[in-house]
């Protein structure tokens, strides 16, 4: 492949712009993540090939497996261009009858679109969805549309355009002032404006820079990073790439969890592409400018989320945190002048050095500009990855993109920010999405999961899950965190188990700050912020499990006993059928009867009674 100059990168963006808009092609986007695979895209897209081969349409049908659609909730799922019909939760056998009726007859399967979760409608076009119709994609504005091992794909969406304006037309300083003008803040959680970091390590002086990307996304709940990597890895190296050209580093890693097999060998296959382009490594674009992109993969330790661990373990050391200053922009990676941002941070720098900082910054809050990714799951209709303006009111978020709460169950809380953020209550959902008005309510922005949960949610319990994820993967280093949420822990427990004392909650307090006040880094000052968060809006659960040892929610199960209502029982069986402790007498009509003494209390009878019946 001869290395392309800016002229040529023009040229081919125009051919493969063309080649993506052949009126006379009809292209299948079939979603490749990681989650529609788990769910037999794969032999959906070979059953596709195999039909379309069959009926002799390969010049005019084009199979695409792109990266991550968004719905994660709806694979595998397809949509088919020009047009936008949106297929959902296809099996291979449904692919005979899809070919026959909407490729060679025109006619759209009515029964695999997609249904409307509030109105039971099929709605066939994508842009007519909810879920879709509310987004405001900008990080993620390849998603679907691309195929991510093809450089083709992602040059003919304007690939590399912005690179090449900043390699070309712009000082280092010029490109940190348009980051400064867009308002980018970094998406990974703690908000710090991203221009600014660059600044610093720009004016550090040092012949040796590094600059990094943090693919490790550790937050239970959490996949933004994964898919943007799996749909569109190469914004991630032009972002890298504009950031190496800011504060004139020569080298870049990408650390990425090694349980993202997926991204990282769609990553490879892009770092491969782009060098041999002349995109990335000796002298890109004809500009003599040298960057080279290796990739890291981390060992899954939530700690090398924090910056500092993460560069520690890159050296080869233990993931652990250090004390700052001096700062990373200052000494960092072996202790060198470093910038470190998060994926969906990058995957933003593209689009605003070619498009500008204003434009950027035109959308979101006044101190939070731009959009921000959210990875939503829990008790909600529509799971999945969506993108809005900064600003965006919870409940827009929940409602209006989530589809709501299954089976007309009431909305509990929502964690925003994952084991370091915070729950947030019913009569706090019109909460602007905002960097600081997220934290006046008690949680963080995060770097964007979402878990939703219904009345059925246990705020105790959450709080005690939380705690046992933290407590886990504390590094140990400071003793605040390694023994602090251990105690933290013990107390939620011996509440949960109906054990607690009226002195426990006092107690979870006061560790609480403690931890907050004197843990070394940020994961362990932030840990606490589930169990405050709980107690602030939910103290009444804590009380109700200690002092009456009762939990409201009926998922403690050490505080459950179990009976059946005479009066509500319908006498069918099935909490007979489900027990697997032999610890319900049922006979064909007759009440069933429920042996305390031997319930194990499993809550299957209480989950299979679609009565109510048992209580």
């Amino acid at each position: 492949m001869t290395k392309l100059t800016v002229s040529a990168l023009d040229a081919l963006c125009e051919k493969e712009t063309a080649r993506l808009n052949d009126p006379d092609v009809t292209r299948l986007l079939i979603c490749g993540g990681t989650g529609c695979h788990a769910t037999g895209s794969i032999a959906v897209k070979n059953a596709l090939n195999h039909e379309i081969a069959d009926k002799g349409l390969e010049n005019r049908v084009k199979v695409v497996e792109t990266g991550c659609n968004g719905f994660c909730a709806l694979g595998p799922l397809m949509v088919i261009q020009p047009g936008g019909i949106f297929y959902t939760k296809l099996k291979a056998d449904d692919i005979p009858e899809l070919v026959e009726s909407h490729l060679i007859n025109g006619e759209i399967v009515d029964r695999l679109l997609y249904k409307d979760p509030a109105t039971k409608k099929r709605v066939a076009r994508l842009n007519d969805i909810s879920f879709f119709a509310h987004q405001s994609p900008r990080a993620l504005r390849n998603k679907g549309l691309i195929d991510p091992e093809q450089i083709g794909d992602y040059i003919a969406r304007d690939g590399y355009k912005g690179a090449a304006k900043a390699l070309t037309q712009m000082t280092p300083e010029e490109i940190i002032q348009e980051m400064k003008a867009s308002g980018m803040r970094g998406r990974g959680g703690a908000g710090f404006p991203t221009g600014l970091k660059w600044d610093f390590a720009r004016q550090s002086q040092s012949e040796i820079k590094y600059v990094l990307c943090n693919a490790d996304e550790g937050d239970p709940g959490a996949f933004m990073d994964r898919s943007i990597l799996e749909a569109d890895p190469h914004c991630v190296l032009e972002g890298m790439t504009i950031a190496a050209k800011a504060i004139q580093a020569r080298k870049g890693y990408i650390y990425c969890r090694t349980e993202y097999q997926l991204a990282i060998k769609r990553l490879g296959i892009a770092i491969e592409q782009a060098k041999s382009h002349g995109l990335l490594g000796q002298d890109i674009l004809g500009t003599g400018f040298d960057f080279d992109i290796e990739i890291y993969q981390g060992a899954g330790a939530f700690v090398c989320g924090e910056e500092t661990a993460l560069m520690r373990s890159i050296e080869g050391k233990r993931g652990m945190p250090r004390p700052r200053p001096p700062f990373p922009a200052h000494k960092g990676l072996w202790e060198k002048p470093s910038i470190l941002n998060n994926v969906e941070t990058l995957s933003n720098v593209p689009q605003i050095m070619l498009k500008g900082g204003d434009w950027y910054s035109s959308v979101g809050t006044e101190t939070s500009k731009g959009t921000k990714v959210f990875a939503i799951s829990g008790d909600v209709n529509n799971i999945g990855l969506v993108e809005v303006p900064m600003g965006t009111p919870l409940r827009s978020l929940i409602y209006d993109i989530g589809g709501g709460i299954p089976k007309k169950r009431k909305f509990k809380a929502v964690q925003l920010g994952g084991p370091s953020g915070g729950c947030i209550p019913e009569h706090l959902l019109d909460t602007p999405v905002d960097y600081e008005e997220i934290a006046k309510v008690g949680a963080i922005m995060g770097s964007g999961g979402v878990i939703v949960m219904d009345e059925r949610s246990c705020m105790v319990d959450m709080a005690r899950f939380f705690m046992d994820f933290i407590q886990d993967e504390s590094c140990g280093k400071c003793t605040p965190c390694r023994e602090g949420t251990f105690r933290m822990l013990e107390i939620l427990e011996k509440i949960c188990a109906g054990k607690g004392e009226p002195k426990d909650i006092t107690d979870l307090e006061e560790l609480s700050h403690v931890i907050h006040q004197s843990a070394l880094c940020g994961l362990g000052q932030t840990a606490a912020n589930p169990v405050l968060s709980a107690l602030k809006y939910f103290r009444a659960e804590f009380e109700a499990h200690v002092n009456e040892k009762v939990c409201p929610a009926k998922r403690c199960v050490a505080l459950l006993k179990f009976e059946v209502d005479p009066d509500l029982c319908k006498k069918c069986g099935l909490c007979f059928k489900s027990c697997p402790a032999d610890a319900i007498d049922w006979e064909k009509k007759q009440v069933a009867y429920i042996h305390v003494d031997k319930c194990v209390k499993c809550m299957s009878c209480f989950d299979k009674c679609p009565f109510g019946a048992i209580f």
